[in-house]
């Protein structure tokens, strides 16, 4: 079938498309290595230099990860087809159970399970503790360019787990719509500017992805040398992580930004794994709402969460 009419038949593909696996979607070092051993794929989301170095068994690296983690649109043919041979010559069949990782903590986990996600996989977890973890746990690494063998791909996006800039700006107003701001506070309240505009989107909440670990300043104590080790981005208990987003409704319709997609992957995978039930990714983010002139902003110091 041509790629044209194929990619005219998303929309309803998407209307019969199987629900998203029922299982955890992070898991530790245990059920990871449970879900090795009844044949799930592994994909290692770090990039190929250290991939090379040290990778759990079996797992394998992605060509163009990069391209394929911007989740390109359905209209976006080219891109959607060199994100199909990439997946494909990993291996990774979408129809199979699939494991991402990366470093303990790294949005970059979350950013592969998101896409895998995107692009119609069903049944894909997270490996929050990444290669760290799996030192930790003592099993065996694998060093080189080890290799599966290509799968045949197809590609299915859902663009209903994203949202456009406009229409994130038809739901500024909507109250049954929240917006999570993933970015530091100092970006938030336009302090740190990193786009053509500073600030944070009407009404977006601001709760930094760090604060889903039992140490949010890890990042900051390892480029400072405090700590020797990641440990402290392991990811919270479930119930502190219920409590840091008890100001939301799961019921609600959650849209999620950072910068440009990265760390508001965290945050997406994180508030699917606590029960809410319309999360959404602005992948675009605050780099594309600061680009437009007509996108509304707000600036100054957090307010109290709900």
């Amino acid at each position: 079938m041509p790629v044209s009419i194929r990619l005219a038949l998303i929309a309803l593909l998407l209307t019969i498309a199987a629900p998203l696996r029922a299982g955890p979607l992070i898991l530790d070092a245990e059920a990871t290595a449970a879900a090795i051993a009844r044949g799930a794929l592994v994909w290692d989301a770090r990039d190929a230099a250290a991939y090379r170095q040290a990778h759990l068994p079996g797992a394998v690296t992605v060509a163009d990860a990069d391209r394929l983690l911007r989740l390109p649109a359905p209209k976006e043919v080219g891109e959607l087809l060199r994100a199909e041979k990439s997946l494909a010559e990993a291996g990774l069949d979408l129809g199979r159970e699939i494991v991402v990782y990366a470093n303990r903590g790294s949005p970059r986990a979350y950013a592969a399970m998101a896409a895998v996600q995107y692009f119609g996989g069903r049944q894909v977890a997270v490996f929050h503790d990444g290669i760290e973890g799996w030192h930790e746990s003592g099993r065996p690494i694998e060093t080189g360019d080890g290799r599966r063998r290509p799968a045949v791909v197809r590609l299915t996006p859902d663009p209903r787990m994203t949202v456009t800039t406009e229409e994130l700006i038809a739901r500024l107003k909507d109250p049954a719509v929240q917006i999570v701001d993933t970015r530091t506070p100092a970006e938030y309240a336009g302090r740190d500017v990193r786009a053509a505009r500073a600030g944070h989107v009407p009404g977006a909440v601001n709760i930094p992805y760090e604060e889903n670990w039992i140490d949010p300043d890890a990042n900051l104590k390892i480029a400072r040398r405090q700590v020797a080790d990641t440990r402290g981005m392991a990811l919270k208990p479930t119930a502190e992580l219920r409590r840091l987003y008890a100001g939301l409704d799961p019921a609600k319709e959650t849209i999620v930004y950072c910068q440009t997609g990265g760390r508001a992957s965290e945050t997406f995978g994180i508030l699917k794994e606590l029960g809410f039930r319309n999360v959404r990714l602005y992948k675009g983010s605050w780099a594309a709402w600061a680009a437009r002139p007509e996108a509304p902003i707000e600036s100054g110091t957090p307010s109290p969460r709900p």
